[in-house]
Order: C-alpha cells, then sequence, then structure tokens
C-alpha cells in the first residue's frame, strides 16, 4: 500500500509570507522519515503540504510539487479530499471526536467519505483498525463508550486506529507524542515500527532520542531569524545525522547547542 513521496522545489506561502523555502526530497516506501528542527522552522507547515492540510488556512497556497508515486498532488483537477483519504494524518494533541463512541471514532473517517458499509463489514474494519493501533485488547469490551473516556495515550492511538481504517498509503504525524508521558510514548513508537511495514510514514518531533530511535531518515530544518522562511538544512539516513553529519548547524542543533 505504501507509496514513495517526492518533492521538487517546494515554497510555501501563506499570503506574501514565504514559510518554507525551495524544500527537494524524496521519502522512500515502507519507512519512517523524522522531520527536526527548533520551533518556527517550518517543519509543521512542510508536512501539512503532504495532504494538502495546509490549505485550510485562508491564503495559504504552494509553488513546486508533491509527487506520490509519480503523481502531483497538486496537479490540476485533484481533489484534495481524496487527497487526504491517500494520505492520512495525526496530529499532536490527540483528537477523538468526544460525542462519539470508540467504535463510530474509528469509522468516522469511512462515513465521511460516503462509504457504503454493512454492519458485518464495520465490525471488521473497527476489529483491524485498533488491532492495527494496538489498542483492541484494551477496547473491545467497551466500543459503545466515549473515546474521550480513553486515556491520553490511547485517544492518540484511537486517532492513529481513525487514519488506518480509511486506508491510506501514507499517515503523516506531527509530533503525536508531545502531550503524551514516557509510557504512553514508548506505545507509540512501538506501533510506528510496526506500521512502517506497510505505511510511508514521516513525523514531527522536537524530541531528538525519539527521532534516532524510530527513523530511517531524518530531515534538519532551520531558519536564518525571525520573519525569514525555513529551510531543509541536511537530509540523511538518520545514523548519519546524528553520528556524523555534513553540516555544522544540524550537528550543534542534534547535540543540543540550539533549539
Amino acid at each position: 500500500m505504501s507509496k514513495r513521496i517526492e518533492v521538487n522545489d517546494l515554497n510555501v506561502y501563506y499570503g506574501k509570507f514565504k514559510a518554507v523555502e525551495d524544500v527537494s526530497m524524496v521519502i522512500e516506501p515502507r519507512s519512517v522519515t523524522a522531520f527536526i528542527g527548533p520551533s518556527g522552522c517550518g517543519k509543521s507547515t512542510f508536512i501539512r503540504t503532504l495532504n494538502r492540510m495546509h490549505e485550510v488556512i485562508p491564503g495559504a497556497y504552494v509553488e513546486g510539487e508533491v509527487l506520490v508515486d509519480g503523481s502531483d498532488l497538486y496537479g490540476p483537477g485533484v481533489d484534495p479530499v481524496l487527497v487526504r483519504r491517500q494520505v492520512g494524518m495525526v496530529f499532536q494533541r490527540p483528537n477523538p471526536f468526544p460525542t462519539m463512541s470508540i467504535r463510530d471514532n474509528v469509522l468516522a473517517g469511512v462515513k465521511l467519505n460516503n462509504t457504503r458499509i454493512s454492519k458485518t463489514d464495520a465490525d471488521e474494519l473497527v476489529e483491524k483498525s485498533l488491532q492495527g493501533a494496538n489498542l483492541w485488547n484494551e477496547v473491545k469490551d467497551r466500543l459503545d463508550r466515549p473515546g474521550s473516556g480513553l486515556s491520553g495515550g490511547q485517544q492518540q492511538r484511537l486517532c492513529i486506529a481513525r487514519a488506518i481504517a480509511v486506508e491510506p498509503e501514507v499517515i503523516l504525524m506531527d509530533e503525536p507524542c508531545s502531550a503524551l508521558d514516557p509510557i504512553s510514548t514508548l506505545a507509540i513508537e512501538d506501533l510506528i515500527e510496526d506500521l512502517k511495514k506497510d505505511y510511508t510514514i514521516v513525523i514531527v518531533t522536537h524530541n531528538m532520542q525519539q527521532a534516532s530511535r524510530v527513523s530511517d531518515r531524518t530531515a534538519f530544518f532551520n531558519i536564518a531569524g525571525t520573519g525569514k522562511p525555513g529551510k531543509l538544512i541536511e537530509y540523511d539516513d538518520t545514523a548519519t545525522m546524528f553520528s556524523n553529519p555534513s553540516v555544522q548547524a544540524t550537528e550543534d542543533y542534534v547535540s543540543g547547542k540550539f533549539g
């Protein structure tokens, strides 16, 4: 299912402000790619261009290409809703729909896409998605209870189950563990390791140890100063980025000298 992503000469704007400048990179299928860098350097903005989520902000647009297996997400006539079905997203804070049951949370994306589904198929999809998110055994006896009644870490895994229920090919995660305790963070990291067998995964993280633990490749973004666009400084295998980066700014960041 997973797909190769190729980004060519991407610039991201909010109105007249250029937030991210001239990013080109290739993200391989069935891998985890981590985006690191100081706050305000464009990591979250850039990851949102990979499923056109940034467009929900008025005045936001891009120049350049984002190709998923050769198809340009920004090509003429491409429906952003279909793009977001293909490229799922998990946000910083767990955001299950508070009035919905655990079961309905998992099915929310499927129903949003107007997919007709029988009760038997829905039951199978709920179980499969919750097992995929490593949550089934914890919630299988309370599927009709509100998703908001789960712990923070369970809520985040519920959101991952909701994302994979629509059968995407890519999963984007924007700081998925920043609101979680260490035990829940470890559960999400283990889950990411499992999910990469089937999906292309991109994660934004401020946690250097997390990037080194979960990712195959790491991209370091930086910014020259307030009001300047974020730029991709270096992109390489994670082991190389953390042990022998080729740019001094990368070494300074991963060693904790700034950021």
